[in-house]
């Protein structure tokens, strides 16, 4: 149940949806003014009570759009409580040539909370033949519980001085970073591997790595060559964890 929530534009959070009977309160965030431009500060707070499960992401890709001035600000954090759960999704960044992003997800959980998260964006308008002519992105993440960090990493990409940028990301277009974490649990080894095997037997053309971080959970890299490539990936990843994780089937968003 979803007790309280408020927005400001340009950020504007719907109504919360059941949309398998689970009791999982699925809530897109949209950005209904096309997307972010330098100066915006859009900032996300969520908290999950005792025993809720809740599922956030977005109805489509965000556009970043170039800044002669100010980067765009965008922040999100959580704090999962008791055995929440919380699943964060949102679709893929999409900078413009001369886009400045800053970014941070800081999310704090509980010891029996669980947390599966994604974090994704393409080198540039790829459709246009636009690559790595964003001016800045800035992304941090940070994922800590009761006894201190799970996860805190960040980068900082500048497209000019990227030229072929992260070694050309072996010349795919989009970049992601899957999460999922709880603190209770010690299996990560062989839910790592079955993750990457997951995705191998495939046979997508995409590249992916999954590890186990030093205790509490495991991340994986992916580079994709196209948005479909990426969203099949991610569905394979998040399918299984959330099966294994929260004992739950695949969830469908419906988005076209």
């Amino acid at each position: 149940m979803l007790i309280e929530h408020r927005f400001r534009l340009p950020l504007q959070a719907l109504g919360c949806m059941d949309l398998d009977g689970s009791g999982v309160a699925t809530v897109m965030l949209l950005n209904p003014t096309g997307g972010l431009v330098g100066g915006d500060v859009v900032e996300t707070s969520v908290v999950l009570g005792p025993g809720s499960r809740v599922c956030l992401s977005t109805p489509a890709a965000s556009r970043v759009y170039r800044s002669a001035g100010l980067s765009a600000v965008q922040r999100f954090a959580a704090v999962l409580e008791g055995d929440s759960s919380l699943e964060y999704l949102p679709d893929h960044l999409i900078p413009s040539p001369g886009a400045r992003l800053r970014q941070n997800t800081e999310i704090t959980l509980a010891p029996e909370a669980t947390l599966i998260g994604l974090e994704a964006w393409g080198v540039g308008r790829i459709a246009r033949g636009e690559r790595w002519r964003f001016d800045e992105i800035d992304s941090g993440l940070v994922v800590n519980d009761s006894r201190g960090t799970l996860l805190k990493e960040r980068a900082r990409l500048t497209g000019a001085q990227s030229l072929e940028g992260l070694s050309g990301t072996e010349g795919h277009g989009y970049v992601a970073t899957f999460l999922a974490a709880a603190p209770s649990r010690d299996d990560w080894d062989p839910l790592a591997e079955e993750l990457l095997t997951a995705v191998v037997d495939t046979r997508l053309p995409a590249r992916v790595a999954v590890t186990p971080l030093g205790r509490g959970g495991l991340i994986g890299r992916l580079l994709c060559p196209s948005a479909h490539v990426l969203r099949e990936a991610v569905d394979v990843l998040w399918g299984l964890a959330r099966r294994r994780l929260l004992g739950l089937p695949p969830l469908d968003l419906r988005k076209l």
